[in-house]
């Protein structure tokens, strides 16, 4: 079975490594030397790194582990990401040999122009999981720093349609912050009281939240739920319209959240 770890950096950054006991690939590794620790007191050689983005926190640790340990690295072909050996688009698929491991490329702008996420299906390895940078939090989803409230919309229906049961494994600790504003929006949802109490738990013992289950943020997160009648309307209560389209539903939520 593959073992998947949240590699702590920075202040709420997640490094996602994946190791089979020998191997290991990264996702997103902003900070070599967390990664380099952690290979090193597990005996474990980096065969890959795998990137969504081109944000310096997910990226800077690449040139080091890349010199250190002689990986290939992957990533978006849209996104400005340099040396890369792989650059990826919507509906290319890549396989880790080492690990045994396929991973299918969605293409998710919205935080970034080419931000993808890689989507890993169940194996005898592995159940389904998403590595989605910071396009989809638990709770919420990635400032819309160069892309529009349509296309982050487009990519949340992408991820919506993904397994039920597909983990969610994003880059950041944002999970409480998330919830407090899920609750302004729909203060109502009891899905969404008991997973604040579940994660608060967590926090207290300084857990990681993550991963979650898409089943979860279907239930919790409002940005997956633009078409629920408790989202649409305290967006339409927001702006005070009678009338709001999915994307406008969605910028009116995220642009909340924003200023909240």
């Amino acid at each position: 079975m593959i073992a998947i770890t949240p590699i702590p950096a920075f202040n709420d950054n997640y490094l996602w490594l994946l190791d089979n006991g020998v191997d290991a690939i990264v996702v997103d590794p902003g900070d070599a030397a967390p990664v380099d620790a952690y290979l090193k007191s597990n005996n474990l050689n980096l065969a890959a790194i795998l990137i969504t983005h081109h944000h310096g926190d997910h990226i800077g640790g690449v040139p080091r582990l890349k010199q250190m340990y002689g990986c290939r690295t992957y990533g978006p072909s849209n996104d400005s990401v340099n040396g890369l050996d792989y650059r990826l688009d919507q509906g290319d698929s890549i396989t880790i040999e080492e690990l045994g491991l396929s991973f299918q490329v969605i293409d998710v702008p919205g935080h970034t122009r080419g931000h993808i996420a890689y989507f890993m299906p169940e194996s005898s390895l592995c159940t389904n999981g998403l590595f989605c940078g910071d396009t989809l939090f638990s709770g919420g989803c990635g400032r819309l720093f160069e892309g529009t409230p349509q296309q982050m919309w487009q990519s949340m229906q992408k991820i919506l349609s993904l397994p039920e049961n597909t983990k969610i494994y994003p880059a950041h600790e944002y999970t409480l912050s998330n919830l407090k504003f899920a609750s302004e929006v729909e203060p109502q949802n009891q899905h969404l009281t008991h997973y604040i109490e579940k994660v608060k738990a967590l926090r207290e013992l300084n857990q990681p939240s993550l991963p979650s289950e898409l089943s979860v943020e279907k239930q919790v997160n409002p940005f997956l739920r633009i078409r629920e009648p408790s989202v649409i309307s305290s967006a339409m209560h927001r702006v005070s319209r009678d009338t709001l389209s999915e994307p406008e539903v969605f910028a009116v939520i995220r642009q909340w959240k924003d200023s909240f």
